[in-house]
C-alpha cells in the first residue's frame, strides 16, 4: 500500500501499469474506493501507467469533517499528481469523480491530456435530494442506505447473477465513514459546472451505463453536448458503475479513445523500448525521464521512441562497456561536439553511473588533444558548474 500526504491528509493510492506509457488518473464515485478500477486498469496496463486513489474520507484515505467542496476535491487530485511528479495525465472520472475531472479539465486544461467522463454530469441531483441523503447518513450511518444505493449501482439482475459480488460492493459502500460520505454529498450538492464545461479543450469521451438510474443516459448525454467535440456512448447492460459490470467494454472504449487522441507519449510495446526505458531511467533518473516524457507531443513522439529504443535500448544496453565507461565516453563525445545541455545532463547522470569527477577530467583531457582546447575548456566550465550544483547544500534539485 502507498500513502502520500496531500493538503494535510494521507491519501491512499496505487500506481501500476507500464512506466513510460500514457499516464491515466482514475477518479472514484461516491461511496467507493480504488478497487472499482482494478479490472479496467489491468486491461489498460500494457500501454498505460495507471494511478488510482481513495478520495478524501473514502477507503484508506483520511477523512476530515464535513462538508467538502468541489474545489477541495480538485486540490486533492492535483496535489496527488504533483506529489508523484505528474505534470499532466489522462483523466477517467466516474460520478463525483467525473465532476472533479470536469473541473480540472475546465480550469487546469494544461494538466489534462485526454478526458473520459463516466456516468456523470455538469450538475448531479438537487439540493433537496442531497440534503436528504446527508440527513439519512448522519442519522444512521452509510450502512443504513447501502442496500438502496447499491441497488442503483447495477442493472436489476446483477444481484441475482452475481450475488457474492453484489454483497461485496455493498459492503465496501457500507464501510465508508459518515464524514467522508456526507462531506462528498455536500460537494455534489453545491457543484454546478454547467457554465464551465464549454471551456474543456481536452479530447473527451462520455460514457453512460444504459440502465443507470443515478445519472440517467439522457442527463449524461446533455453534458456531453456541452463539451466541445465530445463523443457520447452508452455501455450496454450496465448501471451506474460500468467499470464493475462491464470492465472489458469500458476498457476497450477508453483504449480506443486514447488511440484516437494525438499520442502524448510513445507506447511501450517493444522489448527494445522497455529495455531502453529501464536503462534510461537507471542512468538519468526517474525525475528527469518523467519530465521529458510529460513534454512529448505528436511532433517528437516518433523521435523520442527512436532514441529510447536506439540509444538506450541498443547502444546503452550493450554489455561490453560498464555504465561507468559508457558514461565517460558519452561525456567526451558530447563535449567534443559542443552539445552543452547534454554534457550537463550526463555529468548529472554520473550520480547513477558511478563515473567520478576524476573520470570526467581525464576524458576532457582527451577532448583537448583530439577535438581542441577551446572545446575542452568550454566543457570543463560546464562540468565544474554542474558538479558544484550536485554538491550537498547547494540547493540543486535531485534529478
Amino acid at each position: 500500500m502507498a500513502f502520500v500526504t496531500v493538503n494535510g491528509i494521507g491519501l491512499h493510492h496505487r500506481r501500476a501499469g507500464t512506466r513510460g506509457g500514457r499516464r491515466v488518473l482514475f477518479l472514484n464515485s461516491l461511496g467507493s474506493d480504488l478497487r472499482i478500477w482494478d479490472e479496467v486498469a489491468e486491461r489498460l496496463a500494457p500501454g498505460c501507467e495507471t494511478l488510482v486513489y481513495d478520495m478524501r474520507g473514502h477507503g484508506l484515505s483520511e477523512a476530515t469533517p464535513a462538508p467538502y467542496g468541489l474545489d477541495l476535491l480538485v486540490a486533492d487530485a492535483l496535489g496527488l499528481m504533483d506529489a508523484l511528479g505528474w505534470s499532466s495525465a489522462s483523466l477517467v472520472g466516474l460520478s463525483v469523480g467525473g465532476l472533479v475531472a470536469q473541473a480540472i479539465a475546465a480550469r487546469h486544461g494544461e494538466r489534462v491530456d485526454a478526458l473520459v467522463l463516466m456516468d456523470t454530469a455538469a450538475r448531479i441531483g438537487t439540493v433537496e435530494s442531497w440534503n436528504e441523503r446527508i440527513a439519512a447518513v448522519e442519522a444512521g450511518g452509510v450502512a443504513a442506505i447501502a442496500q438502496a444505493v447499491a441497488a442503483r449501482w447495477f442493472t436489476p439482475d446483477f444481484a441475482a447473477r452475481e450475488p457474492a459480488a453484489f454483497a461485496g460492493w455493498r459492503t465496501m459502500l457500507a464501510q465508508t465513514g459518515t464524514a467522508g460520505y456526507a462531506g462528498t454529498c455536500a460537494a455534489l450538492r453545491d457543484a454546478d459546472l454547467t457554465g464551465e464545461v464549454a471551456g474543456i479543450a481536452a479530447p473527451t469521451l462520455v460514457l453512460a451505463g444504459d440502465a443507470d438510474l443515478s445519472t440517467p443516459p439522457d442527463l449524461v448525454a446533455a453534458t456531453a453536448r456541452l463539451v466541445p467535440g465530445a463523443r457520447f456512448e452508452t455501455v450496454a447492460g450496465a448501471g451506474h458503475l460500468p467499470c464493475l459490470e462491464r470492465p472489458a467494454e469500458v476498457a476497450r472504449a477508453i483504449a480506443n479513445h486514447f488511440e484516437a487522441c494525438a499520442p502524448t507519449k510513445p507506447a511501450a510495446s517493444s522489448a527494445a523500448f522497455e529495455a531502453g526505458m529501464a536503462v534510461r531511467r537507471a542512468v538519468l533518473g526517474d525525475a528527469h525521464v518523467d519530465r521529458a516524457t510529460a513534454a512529448i507531443t505528436p511532433f517528437d513522439a516518433a523521435f523520442q521512441r527512436f532514441i529510447t529504443e536506439g540509444a538506450w535500448g541498443s547502444v546503452w544496453s550493450r554489455p561490453h562497456f560498464t555504465r561507468r565507461e559508457r558514461s565517460v565516453v558519452t561525456i567526451a563525445l558530447l563535449a567534443a561536439l559542443g552539445h552543452d545541455e547534454e554534457v550537463a545532463m550526463h555529468v548529472r547522470a554520473t550520480r547513477n553511473t558511478g563515473a567520478t569527477p576524476e573520470d570526467i577530467a581525464e576524458a576532457l583531457m582527451h577532448v583537448a588533444v583530439y577535438a581542441g582546447v577551446p572545446a575542452a575548456n568550454h566543457a570543463i566550465r560546464i562540468a565544474k558548474a554542474t558538479l558544484h550544483e550536485m554538491e550537498p547544500g547547494t540547493g540543486e534539485v535531485v534529478r
